[in-house]
């Protein structure tokens, strides 16, 4: 009896070990830091179906916007990829770097190389230096792979020093990044003899460099998932940016589809940071121009619809991945548009204007314990704002050089009230509050919009509202902390 008595005792005891232990494990990784996976995609508007379009096919997105909290009023800082992805990876508005365009984050690193103590770190390196594993993929800062040069390849010209412990470009056919960067299908590159702004390929997702880029995204997240350091990784698709080329599979899915036509398509009339379209239309159009051809303007938005429903598919392969490596339940997930893009748009096809077309891009934000899965927000926020909040969500502490706000209570709370945001460009500064959009050029010209009777900024009421006007201009030199004014 006391053999038995004892045995059963000992069987209790490893029992009740096994089970301490499994509480120990699961709370360890409970407590352990979060990590994060910033999905980056250029030239995407906020016309997904989640955010309201009817038309556009993106279940991936969709599924992210369905377990997080998409925004549906955020904004960019600046309408051009470079200065926008400088403020989201510096968490500054980089005003004084406004007339360095893409160049902006070259610009600072070149800064940083003579006064290194005046400079603040980049939000991935304030995540290295705390203990993340940081590697990105595809394009996250200006140039893909994070390296200048004249084919964007040199690594003694590195456009963001100690952010990341790896940053990759796989660049295939395409040679180098900077050929990746426009690439048609096949390993073609766009030249000046060969410049088609559209065009389809029967074939697989590697036709393109974004299926390269996932590829290696997937293997990176494979590795980290399984490392013992909490990681930040960085994945930048391509599409849907031109040339418009996209694998036949997702162009046939609009085969059918009733493609509106652009909303506003006039010219505006006065002072505005409207523009002739020049990136777009040097490219080959066969003589056509989408401003004066309405069927033309119809493919163009059919052709870039497919370009977003082919990103929308390497975004459904990250996360699928994501989930098989467990890693989903302890992970951050930002997917983030680098600027809006007009079609057709108050005459524009293109990008670099002040207007909300340019401005106006989706942020979806998943946090695994978030509240109101689901539930948009409605509140203005910006791409500032990314910074501050991932270090909240992750419990590292937040910078002081940040100039956003942290989006966490709007995690907590989706209805929480939102806040003025501020773009420029070399010519003009913009502010959007919940009703205005106020716009000051470099030679004293302002633009001012009534959201609530007028969502698409056609009637300029500045000359009518002077008092409004010097309110919204002290508002936004306010945000800016001592802007440095553009140049006539």
């Amino acid at each position: 009896m006391r053999n038995k008595a004892r045995n059963i005792l000992l069987f209790l005891f490893s029992v009740t070990s096994v089970i301490s232990q499994e509480k120990q494990t699961i709370g360890a990784k409970n407590n352990a830091p979060k990590n994060v996976l910033l999905i980056c995609i250029d030239d995407l508007r906020p016309e997904l179906h989640s955010f309201g379009a009817t038309y556009i096919k993106s279940p991936n997105i969709d599924y992210l916007s369905s377990i997080g909290r998409p925004f549906i009023r955020h904004y960019v800082n600046a309408p051009s990829c470079g200065p926008s992805r400088y403020t989201m990876l510096t968490g500054r508005y980089g005003i004084e770097y406004r007339n360095d365009s893409n160049e902006a984050l070259f610009s600072l690193a070149n800064d940083r190389s003579k006064n290194p103590d005046q400079f603040a770190p980049t939000m991935p390196e304030w995540f290295r230096k705390q203990g993340y594993t940081t590697v990105s993929v595809g394009k996250i800062s200006h140039h893909p792979g994070g390296y200048g040069g004249k084919y964007w390849d040199d690594e003694n010209i590195i456009e963001m020093p100690n952010a990341w412990d790896k940053h990759l470009m796989p660049v295939g056919e395409w040679k180098n990044p900077s050929g990746a960067m426009h690439g048609l299908a096949n390993g073609k590159i766009r030249e000046a003899n060969n410049k088609k702004v559209l065009e389809t390929v029967e074939g697989p997702d590697t036709l393109y460099p974004d299926g390269l880029i996932a590829e290696e995204g997937l293997k990176q997240l494979g590795e980290l998932a399984t490392g013992d350091k909490p990681f930040f990784l960085a994945i930048g698709l391509i599409k849907p940016h031109l040339p418009f080329g996209v694998p036949k599979k997702y162009l046939d899915q609009y085969e059918g589809v009733a493609i509106p036509s652009p909303v506003h398509p006039e010219k505006p009339t006065g002072k505005t940071t409207w523009h002739p379209s020049n990136e777009f239309m040097n490219y080959d159009r066969d003589g056509k121009d989408p401003r004066e051809d309405k069927e033309f303007a119809l493919e163009l938005k059919k052709y870039y619809a497919a370009c977003v429903t082919y990103a929308d598919k390497q975004v459904g392969d990250i996360l699928k991945k994501l989930k098989e490596t467990g890693a989903d339940k302890n992970t951050i997930i930002v997917l983030w548009g680098d600027h809006g893009w007009h079609l057709g748009e108050h005459a524009i096809w293109g990008k670099h204007s002040l207007f909300e077309e340019s401005l106006r891009s989706p942020l979806i934000i998943y946090n695994p314990d978030m509240k109101y899965p689901g539930k948009q927000s409605h509140a203005v926020v910006e791409t500032l704002d990314v910074f501050p909040t991932l270090c909240d969500l992750t419990k590292l502490s937040k910078p002081d050089f940040a100039q956003g706000t942290s989006l966490a209570p709007i995690l907590e709370n989706p209805n929480t009230k939102g806040h003025a945001t501020v773009a420029y460009t070399a010519e003009a500064t913009t502010i959007r509050t919940n009703q205005y959009r106020f716009i000051e050029h470099c030679n004293g010209d302002v633009e001012l919009y009534n959201h609530l009777k007028d969502p698409y900024e056609i009637k300029n009421i500045a000359t009518k509202n002077p008092e409004l006007v010097l309110e919204l201009r002290k508002q936004m030199e306010a945000k800016l902390k001592n802007p440095i004014h553009c140049k006539n």
